[in-house]
């Protein structure tokens, strides 16, 4: 957080403390947003942040916790008129916490600017049309739920389901195709254990990317107010590479469920009035005021995409928070439990997934013409090959015709091969070739979503053994 040398003037007037909330009398004083320094008797100092303010009462939520502060004893002044962070190209290959301080040893980032972290919204007017495949070498998604440039696309994953190691696999590969274009990942990281944030960091390091990856790193025992300024610190420094710098940034929230139940905490503490499940009614509105800073502007090189990741409580997608999120972004990715139970990775559950800009970022010029054809035949064979093993369930291997056997090999060698990739990366033409090899196990009449001429040209039967 950028800081500020000026010297402002002390008040003693706390009167309250509950959680990580602090309430002033007089609060007109202070601007809602601004950051107020918290000087305590033995001279430490701690940050907060104004939430609402009254002529009476301000309430404040201190970004370092409340433990050990002294309504008495603690001085107030005003530090800056809102949270800012330092923007500067110095950022890439860093690593900070939820605010913007560096935890990774070295120097303070020398700012060319500071900037809010609220942002400002995009005139729609200035908006571009997100456009331009971003390769993640994961096929699931380049094939079948393609990602492009100024897009939003959450992952929804569900508890003990490996989000992580996919959100690694994205930084580790993604890359903008066709283009010498600079690419930067900029990772924001939730709520993350010990163990989950050493996994991220040493992966970073090994895998050669930490040196264009700018990280945001906010730990479980970290303070939950953290929690609320990471995504926000984020975003604001990949606006500033991507709209002044001209970067093609892709950003990675993991996991949005622990910052909209450090919502829900903060709104319990301000005896708020609880929406559904004891979310804040107005998670919608906040969530939204994140997610829609991502996208392309008219006369600017640089693009913001996201992919926002979040845990499903009890897997269920009609949670608030998947359920918000799937309103407000562009499509989702759905991991799979009983994928991941057949030791398949990534666990991509295709049928619920869905990118609703994939038209933007495929066809002649793109990926190739018969992208779409070749996607929706695929689907199409797995969605009956799945029915199929529904079927046999009830009435038994025996009761099935060659054909529905044909569609149940096909699922397999789908879930085996398409999806189940392991850790290795695959360009956009390694996978059309794998998919064309799967559509060799169905008889070429079968293949009826895919034009006459381009099933002529690139069909070849194969059969189940061909793929071991």
């Amino acid at each position: 957080m950028a800081e500020s040398g000026l010297l402002q003037k002390e008040y003693w007037d706390l009167t309250y403390i509950t959680g990580p909330l602090v309430f002033l009398k007089n609060g007109g004083r202070f601007p809602t947003g601004a950051i107020l320094n918290l000087t305590m008797e033995n001279g430490e100092v701690r940050q907060g942040q104004v939430l609402e303010v009254t002529t009476d009462h301000a309430v404040v939520q201190v970004l370092q916790g409340t433990v050990g502060i002294d309504i008495k004893g603690t001085a107030v002044s005003l530090k800056n008129e809102g949270a800012r962070i330092a923007c500067s190209k110095d950022v890439i290959g860093r690593v900070f916490n939820g605010i913007g301080q560096p935890i990774d040893g070295l120097a303070p980032i020398v700012a060319e600017e500071e900037r809010s972290i609220l942002g400002a919204a995009i005139n729609p007017v200035s908006r571009n049309k997100p456009n331009d495949f971003i390769e993640t070498g994961i096929s699931v998604i380049d094939g079948f739920n393609t990602l492009v440039r100024g897009q939003k696309l959450p992952v929804f994953s569900g508890a003990g389901l490996p989000a992580n190691e996919l959100a690694n696999m994205i930084v580790q590969q993604a890359q903008v195709r066709g283009e010498d274009e600079d690419f930067v990942v900029v990772f924001a990281a939730m709520g993350l254990t010990s163990r989950e944030a050493d996994y991220f960091t040493r992966s970073f390091e090994e895998g050669g990317q930490g040196q264009r990856v700018v990280a945001f790193m906010n730990k479980a025992d970290d303070p939950v107010i953290e929690r609320l300024f990471a995504p926000r610190s984020a975003l604001t420094i990949a606006e500033y590479l991507a709209f002044d710098k001209d970067y093609q940034v892709l950003v990675i929230l993991t996991d949005m469920t622990s910052y909209c139940e450090a919502l829900r905490q903060i709104s319990s503490a301000r005896e708020e009035i609880p929406g559904r499940r004891g979310y804040p009614g107005y998670m919608y509105t906040d969530l939204s005021t994140i997610y829609e800073r991502a996208g392309r502007i008219h006369g600017k090189k640089g693009s913001v995409t996201q992919i926002p990741i979040l845990t499903m409580p009890d897997d269920d997608i009609t949670h608030p928070i998947p359920d918000l999120t799937g309103y407000i972004t562009e499509g989702q990715i759905v991991l799979g439990r009983s994928l991941h139970r057949q030791n398949v990775f990534p666990p991509v559950d295709l049928l619920p997934c869905l990118s609703r800009l994939m038209n933007n970022g495929i066809g002649e010029g793109r990926t190739t013409a018969w992208h779409r054809e070749w996607s929706n035949q695929l689907y199409a064979s797995y969605a009956r090959g799945r029915d199929v093993r529904k079927l046999m369930a009830i009435v038994g291997e025996d009761a099935l015709t060659p054909m529905d056997k044909n569609y149940l090999n096909f699922t397999v060698s789908f879930e085996t091969n398409m999806v189940g990739q392991g850790f290795t990366r695959r360009t956009i033409e390694e996978t059309f070739d794998i998919g064309w090899k799967l559509m060799g196990l169905l008889p070429k009449t079968e293949l009826t979503r895919i034009s006459r001429e381009t099933v002529d040209e690139f069909y070849q039967e194969t059969k189940p053994e061909d793929f071991k």
